[in-house]
């Protein structure tokens, strides 16, 4: 491939970011304005539902190593929810993810699981992770919430919950299950992930264990698997 053909490269992926973002921007406020008047595509669908209870966190910590004691003392329950209408004020109060400082992560679990490693209903599972350019992880977390909330991902039982780790460069999405020995359950989370989400090709999707996140004390690096 001579100079020519690489930089026309670069153009197009360029361009392709640029209206991913652009895109992105106009998606936002379209859903902002059917948010306000009810008419998101998923409302009516989620008002015919029974929803489980779900739990909004939000940690705000200061940089640096994690530790057991310093993250459960910044985590903090915001809110909590479990008719649509509850959801609907929960969410809308919401500061979203390009407002928000880093480190900071936003968490949504079900009732009863804490969104730590060492929770009960964690310690075997582990994490899809997917990272994001910051223009655009506010439509994709909405995305997700929605799912998850709607039920809308196969093997829903065996999902704990959803993260939005905003960092400095990227922000980067996490999806819990209880098990991460059961391949099936794995993978099929992967594929209902990218099928829900659309997401573009070329995004990498990895997953830990969160026995070994808690090894190496680290969330997102030394991943074991990407798919």
């Amino acid at each position: 491939m001579d100079a020519s053909t690489d930089k026309r490269s670069e153009t197009d992926k360029n361009t392709n970011i640029s209206q991913l973002e652009y895109d992105s921007s106009e998606d936002r406020e379209r859903q902002s304005r059917e948010l306000k008047a009810g008419l998101h595509p998923l409302k009516v669908f989620l008002d015919m539902l029974t929803l489980n209870k779900f739990v909004f966190w939000y940690t705000r910590r200061t940089p640096g190593v994690r530790t057991q004691t310093s993250y459960e003392d910044n985590m903090k329950q915001i809110m909590d929810f479990s008719t649509v209408e509850g959801f609907w004020v929960c969410y809308c109060h919401l500061a979203r993810p390009s407002s928000l400082p880093s480190p900071t992560d936003l968490h949504l679990f079900k009732q009863g699981i804490r969104p730590l490693w060492e929770d009960s209903a964690n310690c075997n599972g582990g994490k899809w992770i997917i990272r994001f350019k910051k223009a655009v992880s506010g439509r994709f977390w909405e995305d997700l919430v929605l799912a998850l909330v709607g039920d809308q991902l196969d093997y829903s039982d065996n999902i704990c919950g959803v993260v939005l780790s905003i960092r400095f460069n990227e922000d980067i999405l996490s999806v819990w299950n209880r098990n991460a020995s059961d391949n099936q359950v794995v993978m099929t989370l992967r594929d209902n992930i990218k099928r829900h989400l659309k997401l573009p090709h070329g995004y990498v999707m990895e997953y830990k264990p969160h026995d070994a996140s808690l090894r190496d004390n680290s969330s997102y690096r030394n991943t074991w698997l990407r798919g």
